[in-house]
């Protein structure tokens, strides 16, 4: 018999059904639009229909997303091909438990197979001790996006 005090593992896929997408966007909707208030028009844009998306799930629930999408050109000063990570969301119940880290995971792994020389990201301020930590690095100066502070981070594979 398992303990029901011990934490169901999570698990990473690659959304595949429309039902998961409302998921993925649900997720982002709570995190994005309603702890950040990023507008939803912002939000959500025409990269969710071309992009490759994970789900985080635990117990049979979905508790972080993320996507990437292809470049059309290398970052500036880059060559080859790259991948933008993006939309990296994880409830609030379930920050500081790695599972941004092992989405983060997924989509790497994920343009390595696509044979990316490297991935680019848009963290926030906040973010970016996290991101360093998986090998980023920051570029450039601080910019808003929607309202928030990013700044762009890029890891070569």
């Amino acid at each position: 018999m398992s303990n029901p005090d011990t934490p169901q593992p999570v698990v990473i896929s690659q959304i595949k059904t429309e039902a998961e997408l409302f998921q993925s966007l649900a997720i982002r909707e709570v995190v994005f639009i309603e702890e950040q208030h990023v507008p939803e028009g912002i939000e959500r844009d025409a990269d969710d229909a071309m992009a490759y998306h994970v789900l985080a799930f635990q117990g049979g629930h979905a508790i972080g997303t993320g996507r990437m999408v292809m470049t059309s050109e290398p970052p500036p000063g880059e060559t080859g091909r790259w991948g933008k990570i993006g939309r990296m969301a994880v409830l609030q119940s379930h920050r500081k438990a790695r599972v941004g880290s092992r989405l983060l995971e997924a989509l790497e792994t994920e343009a390595r197979e696509r044979r990316c020389d490297g991935v680019v990201l848009h963290s926030q301020l906040y973010a970016l001790e996290f991101y360093k930590k998986q090998g980023y690095t920051p570029v450039g100066e601080v910019f808003d996006e929607a309202g928030i502070d990013h700044l762009e981070m890029r890891k070569r594979f």
